[in-house]
């Protein structure tokens, strides 16, 4: 039989683990809205992430609570400050892929014709998906996931991100200097990609704070 406080650290699980769910499909559907411009898709990436904030409080309430009433011993803090650390990170990137859904509905309507960049947009974004489904797997099936062997395979799809972002960057930058006249609405387009961007280095953060809990050691964390 579970104790108290194994369950109120499995029902922090089964909260996050949720929480990271509905961001991967979010983030998903965000892709196949922009692979085909749809325009109401993207509406359904912001309406779906919504209240993401609100459970993000509500998991960071809960561990509060076990702090105060539980009194954790030294292992077990160490997953409650770890839990505590990644609601923070996977709330923000529920917010970054929110805000991305909205700008990129966006700039798929203006003049900018991004139409040559979108292979690489493409890529890019499969990076972010796969990093958080990476993520979302460890957390599925705990018993069986290797921590360490998890997060080379966030850093390598965050490697990957980050060269296909450069990539981007120069070829936008290029285009910005032929087309002056749509340089605000290109540098806009930039900051919706970085979104992206930032996705994979959150998740590079998340799969630290997972081996952080339960290996130990230090907490290396992304600013």
């Amino acid at each position: 039989m579970l104790s108290k406080y194994d369950e109120k650290i499995g029902n922090i699980r089964e909260k996050i683990s949720a929480l990271l769910r509905e961001i991967t499909a979010a983030d998903e559907l965000a892709l196949e809205a922009f692979k085909l411009s749809d325009a109401q898709m993207f509406k359904e990436v912001q309406k779906s992430l919504e209240k993401i904030g609100f459970k993000g409080d509500e998991i960071d309430n809960e561990i509060i609570k076990t702090f105060a009433l539980f009194g954790p011993e030294a292992k077990e803090l160490r997953f409650l400050v770890a839990y505590l650390k990644m609601t923070n990170e996977i709330v923000r990137t529920g917010e970054g892929v929110k805000k991305y859904a909205r700008r990129m509905s966006e700039h798929t309507t203006n003049e900018c014709n991004i139409e040559p960049f979108k292979p690489s947009i493409i890529l890019l974004h499969k990076s972010s998906v796969n990093a958080l489904k990476y993520i979302l797997e460890c957390f599925d099936k705990k018993e069986e996931c290797n921590y360490e062997d998890n997060y080379r395979k966030v850093l390598v799809e965050e490697s990957m991100n980050d060269d296909l972002f450069a990539v981007l960057e120069k070829e936008i930058l290029n285009r910005i200097i032929d087309e002056k006249e749509l340089s605000i609405d290109y540098v806009k387009i930039l900051g919706s990609l970085r979104k992206l961007e930032r996705s994979c280095d959150r998740s590079v953060n998340i799969a630290n704070l997972m081996m952080y809990a339960e290996q130990g050691g230090e907490i290396k964390l992304f600013k």
